[in-house]
């Protein structure tokens, strides 16, 4: 179970919950919901041990397992196979590097000794359940819509979408007793989010999930705890219930904060209309005075509406030729794994190019090449005359520890401070917020950074790698639409076909094969499977 007593978290000096108490037991299965920045992966990391609380105490009763927004912390930590990493949730792992090396050792001498050697390690392996275990590896991961195949690679050639189900899929298989997961459905098809909502379903331990998947939310969840400006409230039923009880509560609050502040106004005013009066009523009106400050001290605020449309708006690009990118023959491999190969396209000014492709495909790897991040094995690609290219990378790549909101957005731009706060706090990024190291945002946040300085850029041409992944809904219909009414260059990646339907692309470019097509609102089911 999951235990916490006047928990405190504080997030770049500022108190994101304050003095909760809270339990998530076995068979719970809680929703922790709240704005972008309201501090909901904060206050997961706080649980999982890895910052330290700001005041109160938390324990977890029993094994953890805990799934981050950020894979890229998993290809600089494990160096081993797919199927090696996701053994070692049970602590298989080990006995699995030592019998593959013991078959390599067999291979290249097969002496009476190597074969004793081999035959030893393994039936330990199989009396351990090895075998059994990786039958139900890969039966996990097809369910997470990763191919079997892709166990046997290291993990560091996996894509970023690849890894998270990776990642995902050791968690499950180690069977922990308390589950916290923050945005278990980013990079996973239809399919995959069914699968996983199934299996947490019938899950019996004690979970807690963060997600902006409303589907997720109401199919998996029965309690939701909503987090907002340090409190943390909870509600019993579905996100759906949730919010109708939401509602509710805050036509309450905004009906007593009315009646309250109707009756201060008139003590106040009749206070004021006896303070110039005889000198019994001038007494009165002070003890009036005291009454109606000791209403303003108990009186409730009305409730905050952070769920308000965000209006985002890019500016017009700078002219440049028609051709925008020439793509020739290009091919990618890492070591022994070819990624894509000869894969040739064009892009003119102004279209929208759509690339799909299963994870692993090389979605990630082509919009790498083309924004000069990486050098491809075979072929080329240029930029048209007057073509500024804009990168938007689904890992947040460009976010550096140490640096402030306000110092990212002078990496983009050379304008004037008061115009780069303006700009992100068109973003939601308000106040101090521009002096927060950046690295302690939330993924939301970390997205509408990312986005400002692509508008900060003054680019023709923005590359975007799944630019809507961990934001809230209402961020993600507004930058949605500002990128929809944007008359620049796009090549865009992904799953959110919601997204892609505002986007309304001109072409679809099929990895790996890197066949071209026009677009059709048919493929759009096949935006949320690839």
């Amino acid at each position: 179970m999951l235990e916490a007593r006047n928990l405190s978290v504080e997030v770049g000096g500022r108190l994101t919950l304050s003095e909760a108490t809270f339990s998530v037991r076995p068979g719970d299965k809680v929703g922790l919901v709240g704005r972008n920045g309201a501090g909901k992966t904060s206050l997961l990391r706080v649980l999982a041990g890895e910052a330290p609380p700001a005041g109160g105490a938390c324990r977890v009763g029993g094994a953890l397992g805990f799934l981050t927004q950020d894979p890229r912390q998993l290809a600089r930590q494990v160096t081993g196979t797919g199927m090696a990493h996701v053994l070692s949730g049970r602590g298989l792992d080990e006995a699995a590097e030592r019998l593959e090396k013991l078959r390599l050792a067999l291979e290249e001498d097969p002496s009476t000794r190597a074969v004793e050697r081999y035959s030893r390690a393994e039936e330990r392996f199989a009396s351990a359940g090895g075998y059994a275990a990786e039958a139900e590896v890969r039966r996990l991961v097809a369910g997470l819509g990763l191919a079997s195949d892709r166990l046997d690679l290291a993990v560091s050639v996996l894509s970023g979408g690849e890894r998270r189900r990776l990642e995902l899929a050791r968690i499950l298989f180690a069977g922990s007793d308390v589950l916290m997961l923050d945005e278990p459905t980013n990079h996973l098809d239809s399919d995959a989010k069914a699968w996983l909502m199934a299996f947490l379903r019938s899950y019996r331990g004690a979970l807690l999930v963060v997600s902006h998947d409303l589907d997720l939310l109401d199919e998996s969840i029965t309690r939701v705890m909503h987090l907002d400006e340090g409190d943390l409230v909870e509600y019993k039923g579905t996100y759906s219930q949730y919010r109708q009880a939401r509602a509710a509560d805050e036509e309450r609050q905004a009906r007593l904060a009315a009646r309250q502040s109707a009756e201060i106004r008139r003590l106040s005013d009749l206070a004021e209309s006896m303070r110039h009066q005889t000198a019994k009523r001038a007494r009165v009106a002070k003890t009036l005075d005291r009454r109606v400050s000791r209403m303003r001290e108990d009186a409730v605020a009305g409730p905050r509406r952070h769920e308000r449309q965000y209006h985002v708006s890019f500016p017009k690009p700078p002219h440049c030729g028609r051709v925008v990118l020439e793509a020739e023959g290009l091919s990618k491999s890492y070591s022994t794994l070819q990624v894509f190969q000869q894969v040739s396209f064009g892009v003119e000014r102004g279209q929208r190019l759509l690339v799909m492709g299963l994870n692993g495909a090389g979605k990630t790897s082509l919009l790498r090449l083309l924004a000069g991040l990486a050098e491809p094995t075979e072929g080329s690609w240029r930029p048209g005359v007057g073509v500024s290219v804009g990168y938007y990378a689904q890992e947040h790549e460009g976010i550096v520890a140490g640096r402030s909101v306000l110092e990212h957005m002078r990496e983009a731009s050379e304008a004037a401070d008061s115009e780069l706060r303006s700009l992100i706090g068109m973003f939601g990024l308000s106040g101090d917020k521009a002096f927060q190291d950046a690295a302690t945002l939330s993924g939301g946040e970390k997205t509408k950074l990312a986005l400002a300085q692509l508008v900060a850029g003054r680019h023709n041409c923005l590359l975007l790698d799944e630019p809507t992944n961990n934001l809230d809904p209402p961020s993600r219909q507004a930058i949605g639409q500002a990128l929809s009414e944007w008359p620049g260059t796009m090549v865009v990646v992904s799953h959110d076909a919601g997204f892609v339907s505002q986007l309304a692309p001109d072409r679809a470019l099929i990895m790996p094969e890197g066949t071209e097509d026009a677009w059709s609102d048919d493929l759009l089911d096949l935006v949320s499977m690839a």
